[in-house]
């Protein structure tokens, strides 16, 4: 590797990092910066970068895109953004950060407790090569038989007698498994770079960890934990060996998505991206407060026209990149919230999501963590929803309550009470 590359002004789009031989453009948005360089380092744990790239508007930077070309750099180079906000004259405050578009990353350097702002830190993206195929038809919901399986818990235990346990390789072998017993669709609890480190101060002293994933950092990288191989630069081309196996044995996969919030939690919290990219456009906000629709200290703001697009793009990124079939949103309803937080009549963000990947299944999960209630009524045309209302009947018909023949029934053969006034078809639930 160079002790220094050259560059060129670059485009603004697309956003991330995008890689050729011959160079490799990088693009972030920032209303909000008064400048911005890009850091480039050796290997995610140097601590100081061996290039740093200082961007100069406005050859560097189109209606907020901040962007530049790094000639001949090789994939598997690490890098951040150092962001500056306030004074660009020498008076404002500089953070690094991850970069929200980065399609793998590293967090070997993290540590959650001891962020400090102008520190250094310890999450790095990583520049890989672009992806290959085009994508197959998505394997649809018609007659599915869909099994939620943690990618770590699956195969993590000695019996399930994998060579690479709790990784993304390790669902392979289990592929025979779940085709002999009638599987259709795998549904992967989040795969997307978390914070294990994001837990509740009682919950770290115990030194356990943020297993199931709800604390995205990178919304469209896999998660480097469940990697077999410890290099950053081949997680993308692991996790798509194992969606072709999967679809090899004609299994569709399936992801859970975290879009409604991030590990960046409320005003104590971290700065790893959005916090200091997009303070004024990613999150819903009050008076400078972080409102908090989620339980977890922030709620996106789906339904800002900027946010919507990142959130369209990193879909995309999954599906037309990675191959995956489908998705599932964590508390969906989130997305109909508009920018002071109350329910829209019309949400631009359910329609984008849904014009942007026709033929793909989308699965809502339709509540939130604040009252909105969705099922049998989730904004758009080609959505299926988590049915609560199933599940609930379900559990007062299994415990003995009267009086429920009539509604189980209903519930069975695709709940017509809920979907059938809407033109949907009984796969709509879920």
């Amino acid at each position: 590797m160079r002790s220094k590359y050259a560059i060129a002004a670059g485009s603004p789009a697309p956003a991330g990092a995008h890689h050729t031989p011959a160079r490799t453009n990088f693009a972030v948005y920032s209303r909000q910066a008064t400048g911005m360089a890009l850091l480039l380092y050796r290997s995610d744990v140097d601590e100081a970068p061996f290039q740093e790239i200082t961007l100069a508007p406005p050859v560097n930077r189109h209606a907020f895109f901040w962007h530049v070309a790094v000639e001949k750099l090789p994939a598997g180079t690490c890098y951040n953004w150092r962001v500056t906000l306030g004074d660009a004259d020498g008076g404002g405050t500089a953070l690094e950060v991850l970069d929200p578009f980065a399609r793998a990353v590293s967090m070997a350097g993290w540590q959650r407790s001891a962020w400090r702002p102008g520190g250094p830190l310890g999450m790095r993206g990583v520049v890989t090569p672009p992806a290959g195929t085009p994508r197959p038809a998505p394997i649809g919901l018609e007659g599915a038989v869909i099994y939620e399986l943690h990618v770590r818990g699956f195969t993590r235990h000695p019996s399930s007698g994998v060579r690479q346990p709790g990784t993304f390789s390790g669902l392979i072998e289990k592929i025979p498994y779940l085709r002999d017993l009638g599987v259709t669709h795998v549904q992967l609890l989040p795969v997307a770079a978390f914070d294990g480190q994001d837990v509740p101060p009682s919950v770290a002293a115990l030194g356990l960890p943020n297993y199931w994933g709800y604390s995205p950092v990178a919304l469209a990288s896999p998660h480097p934990g469940y990697a077999a191989n410890p290099d950053p630069s081949t997680h993308e081309d692991e996790f798509r060996a194992m969606v072709q196996a999967f679809h090899a044995a004609g299994i569709g996969v399936l992801l859970d998505v975290v879009l409604n919030h991030t590990a960046e939690g409320g005003a104590g919290g971290p700065v790893l991206n959005f916090k200091a990219l997009m303070p004024g456009e990613f999150y819903h906000r009050d008076a400078g407060d972080y409102r908090d629709y989620t339980g977890c200290g922030n709620t996106i703001n789906t339904n800002h026209p900027l946010v919507t697009q990142m959130l369209v793009q990193t879909l995309r990124i999954w599906a037309e990149e990675r191959h995956v079939d489908g998705f599932r949103f964590d508390l969906a309803s989130v997305f109909v919230r508009g920018a002071d937080g109350a329910p829209l009549e019309q949400p631009p963000a359910p329609w984008a999501i849904e014009q942007a990947l026709p033929g793909t299944p989308l699965i809502a999960e339709p509540w939130d963590a604040a009252g909105l209630y969705h099922v049998g009524n989730f904004p758009g045309h080609g959505w299926s929803e988590w049915n609560g209302r199933y599940r609930d009947a379900l559990r007062r018909f299994l415990r003995g309550d009267p009086g429920l023949t009539g509604e189980i029934a209903t519930c069975l053969a695709g709940s017509s009470d809920l979907y059938q006034d809407d033109g949907r078809h009984p796969s709509a639930s879920i």
